[in-house]
């Protein structure tokens, strides 16, 4: 053991202490698979300024030589990610994998490269028309737009009312993404329309099966992380220890499931350096 003064906290639940167990037993058969806003960097009024955790980084790349692989997904586009991560030639990170707009684009640092699909038309047309309606239902002032590529993001945080004006927004872009396709997946004070078909907890699922772990652990904070919490449950059902955690206490819906809730970033990369401590 090391001199890492952050202990390993123990999971709430019994298949969180299993998930647990299995990661410390069999660390070369683990994926440790975790979001990005809000797990492993703060969330801020810009996302623009969003950036990993001082912490996280190290703490990755501390743990990464012990499992099977490292891999952040995330609804960002996975250059960005890369970019605001920091996670482009960090030694210890050789293999990271970054599964960005929900797994439609995948980084791999072995390569540096993202691998991304054609855009979806239905994104060019619903962004062409958010203006109108933002200035429709009286919700310009301290919005913002947020470009996505495969997605486009209208922010409420730095309006006056930010829950009001998610409020109100709701239902017209969910009937504007429809009209073009897509799907609103909410957020923390975000309504992100994006293609359906793909979310996280069908990019995890793939992402386990192709590099043939048997533990998955998953660190999540908002809405979108659900899908990927329901497939940690469903490998848990079919026989594969599991391990969720979630990283602040904002959205119950997240934390009421979780195997292991964690204040926010900073905690969370104490516990993967505590982990990688205790696998080394």
């Amino acid at each position: 053991m090391g001199s890492n003064p952050y202990p390993l906290p123990k999971p709430a639940t019994p298949a969180g202490a299993d998930g647990l167990a299995a990661l410390l037993a069999r660390p070369g058969k683990a994926v440790v698979a975790l979001d990005f806003d809000g797990t492993l960097a703060e969330i801020v009024p810009d996302p623009e300024q969003a950036r990993a955790h001082p912490r996280a980084v190290p703490a990755l790349a501390a743990l990464a030589p012990h499992v099977a692989s490292v891999a952040v997904v995330t609804g960002r586009p996975a250059g960005v990610a890369v970019r605001y991560g920091g996670f482009a030639g960090v030694p210890g990170l050789d293999h990271l994998v970054v599964l960005g707009h929900y797994g439609a684009e995948r980084w791999d640092a072995v390569s540096g490269t993202v691998r991304t699909p054609a855009p979806h038309e239905g994104v060019a047309a619903a962004r062409a028309e958010l203006p109108g309606v933002l200035d429709e239902f009286g919700a310009w002032r301290g919005t913002w737009i947020e470009e996505k590529g495969q997605a486009v993001a209208v922010h409420t945080r730095r309006a006056s009312d930010p829950q009001a004006a998610f409020d109100a927004l709701r239902g017209p872009l969910t009937e504007l993404a429809a009209r073009h396709g897509l799907i609103v997946e909410p957020g923390r004070m975000v309504l992100e329309l994006r293609p359906p078909g793909m979310d996280k907890g069908v990019a995890l699922l793939e992402y386990v099966r192709e590099v043939g772990a048997e533990t998955v652990l998953y660190a999540g904070d908002d809405l979108g992380d659900l899908p990927a919490y329901a497939a940690v449950e469903k490998l848990r059902s079919d026989g594969h220890p599991g391990l969720l955690i979630c990283s602040g206490g904002d959205v119950p819906e997240l934390a009421e499931r979780a195997d292991l809730p964690l204040p926010g970033p900073a905690a969370l990369a104490d516990f993967l350096a505590a982990l990688a401590e205790a696998m080394a």
